[in-house]
C-alpha cells in the first residue's frame, strides 16, 4: 500500500515541476548560417554561449538559418518551426537575398510582415534584424530597405537591430573574399550589434 502512494505521489508531482524554458529561433540566411567558416565560428553560435553564461530566460538556441533563404524561403518553412520548437523569441535575419536579386521591396516586406504576425500568434515574441546591400545597389533601395525595417518595427512593435554588419561590412579586413559575409574575427563584433537589441528583450520576456 506504501508503495502504490509513493508512485501515485511522484505522478502527481511531475507536472508542478519546472517547466523546460523556450527556446530563441533564429530565422535566418547565411549571414546567420555562419557561411564559410566553422558552425561554432559563427554569431549565433558565440549567442549560444552568451545566454549560457547569463542570467537569461532562455538556455537552448535553434538556428533555422539557411545559406540563400529568402524572405518568401523563411515564412514558407516558419509554421514548422513554430509548431516544433515553440520558441519564446524569434530573431528574424532575412531580406539579403531578396535585396541581392533585386526583388520588390513590396514583396519583402509583405513576407516579413506576415512572419511577424505569425510569430505574434504563436505566442512568441520578435526581435527584427536589418541588414543593408553594396553601395552599387544605388541609393534609392538601400534607402527603401532601410525604411522598410524600420517601418515594420514600428507596426509591429518590435525591437529592431538597424543593420546587422555595422563596423564590419566596409572594413575589408573583416569580411571574406567574397565582400559579403564576416570572417571569423568580425562575428564577436556582429554578436554585439545583435545583443545590445537582443538582451532587453530577453530580459523583458515573461517569467515561466
Amino acid at each position: 500500500m506504501l508503495r502504490i502512494l509513493l508512485v501515485v505521489l511522484l505522478f502527481v508531482s511531475l507536472p508542478l515541476a519546472a517547466a523546460e524554458p523556450r527556446p530563441l529561433l533564429v530565422l535566418g540566411d547565411s549571414l546567420s548560417a555562419a557561411y564559410g567558416l566553422a558552425p561554432q565560428e559563427g554569431w549565433v553560435a558565440l549567442l549560444a554561449e552568451r545566454v549560457q553564461s547569463s542570467k537569461a530566460p532562455i538556455r537552448k538556441i535553434v538556428n533555422a538559418s539557411i545559406s540563400g533563404e529568402t524572405s518568401a524561403g523563411g515564412l514558407a518553412r516558419l509554421p514548422a518551426l513554430l509548431a516544433e520548437h515553440k520558441p519564446a523569441l524569434v530573431v528574424i535575419e532575412l531580406g539579403a537575398n531578396d535585396g541581392l536579386r533585386g526583388l520588390p521591396l513590396a514583396q519583402l516586406r509583405d513576407n516579413l510582415a506576415k512572419i511577424l504576425a505569425a510569430t505574434r500568434a504563436a505566442g512568441a515574441r520578435a526581435v527584427l534584424v536589418g541588414i543593408e546591400l553594396p553601395i552599387n545597389y544605388g541609393p534609392q533601395y538601400r534607402d527603401g530597405l532601410r525604411e522598410l525595417y524600420r517601418g515594420l518595427a514600428h507596426e509591429f512593435n518590435v525591437p529592431l537591430v538597424p543593420f546587422l554588419l555595422e563596423g564590419v561590412a566596409l572594413d575589408p579586413a573583416l569580411m571574406q573574399d567574397d565582400g559579403l559575409h564576416p570572417k571569423a574575427a568580425a562575428e564577436p563584433r556582429v554578436l554585439e550589434n545583435v545583443w545590445k537589441v537582443l538582451e532587453p528583450a530577453l530580459k523583458a520576456l515573461p517569467k515561466g
